[in-house]
């Protein structure tokens, strides 16, 4: 990393402003307080530079400048700010996990970002400490983000953190979803983001929705616009439950429902065990038979 001294004293490159070599993230001295100290909300930032630097506050804040004020915690503005300050997943952290777990297909996922250092307390009585995250927009039928759903990884990119709880949502999720693709008639849902991605690997086209929780995919909202829904269930009691109650709600609606069972405990075990093609044909048996032309249009060939 490296920092500017002698340059203008304002606009690019200006003095001050610093640049990480390694991976072109730039800033100054805000950004820094506020990456390091895992903050959101600008106005935290500047209380913590006025604490830091020891300076009256009027000779930080710009006078023009309105004061925003803090998002409540755990609220969807809240995720709102923090899915803005990550960034996208390709040549991160985040991508390496996914690759990890059998997801190579990454198209269409502007959906899910990476935060190099988000803000995890483990309790209330407890520091709080900083991990690398993937992060997902937990958004409505509208596409407006309601909520997000945080992967604490491992700064290797091994897997998931070495936490208690390495996955955690904010925000409202109830009939929302981490949607990949835009819904016209056709759609799958499921619970686990991984789930839903490991059947966007095989099926690329097909529009998918992760309720991220049993409970969550029985109430998940359907567009108006849908004709068929496919649950992807995972093979538990939970998930029957809930693709039941999914089912149910769906033929209420006039929506056809088709059930998608994985051969072992979800898709994303399949995809791992069983690899791209073989997952790839035990789905295509189960899709309605014009589906099968439409979301898998070309030979098997692997991912990759």
């Amino acid at each position: 990393m490296f920092v500017r001294l002698k340059r203008p004293v304002a606009g690019k490159g200006a003095a001050g402003k610093w640049t990480d070599a390694a991976t072109g993230e730039h800033g100054d001295l805000l950004d820094v307080i506020r990456e390091s100290c895992g903050l959101v909300d600008f106005a935290d930032v500047v209380a913590e530079a006025h604490r830091f630097l020891n300076l009256p506050r009027s000779e930080l804040e710009p006078k023009s400048s309105t004061r925003i004020p803090p998002a409540p915690v755990g609220s969807p503005e809240s995720a709102r700010r923090l899915f803005a300050m990550s960034k996208p997943i390709y040549r991160t952290i985040a991508e390496t996990y996914l690759r990890t777990r059998g997801i190579t297909a990454l198209g269409e996922t502007e959906s899910l970002r990476f935060h190099p250092r988000c803000y995890y307390k483990p309790d209330r009585d407890l520091p709080t400490e900083m991990w690398p995250a993937l992060i997902a927009a937990v958004t409505t039928l509208n596409g407006v983000i309601a909520g997000v759903h945080r992967t604490w990884l491992d700064p290797a990119g091994r897997g998931k953190a070495p936490i208690d709880t390495p996955r955690r949502a904010m925000g409202f999720l109830l009939g929302n979803a981490v949607r990949v693709g835009v819904v016209t008639d056709v759609m799958a849902a499921g619970e686990g983001l991984e789930t839903m991605l490991s059947l966007r690997c095989v099926l690329p086209t097909l529009p998918t929705a992760a309720a991220l929780s049993a409970n969550h995919l029985a109430a998940l909202l359907l567009p108006p616009t849908l004709r068929r829904l496919y649950i992807a269930r995972d093979a538990d009691p939970a998930g029957d439950q809930a693709a039941i109650a999914l089912t149910q709600r769906a033929v209420a609606a006039g929506i056809e429902a088709i059930g998608l069972s994985p051969r072992l405990g979800d898709f994303n075990e399949d995809l791992r065990a069983l690899g791209f093609d073989e997952l790839r044909a035990a789905l295509r048996v189960q899709l309605a038979p014009c589906d099968v032309v439409r979301f898998t249009p070309f030979p098997t060939v692997e991912a990759g």
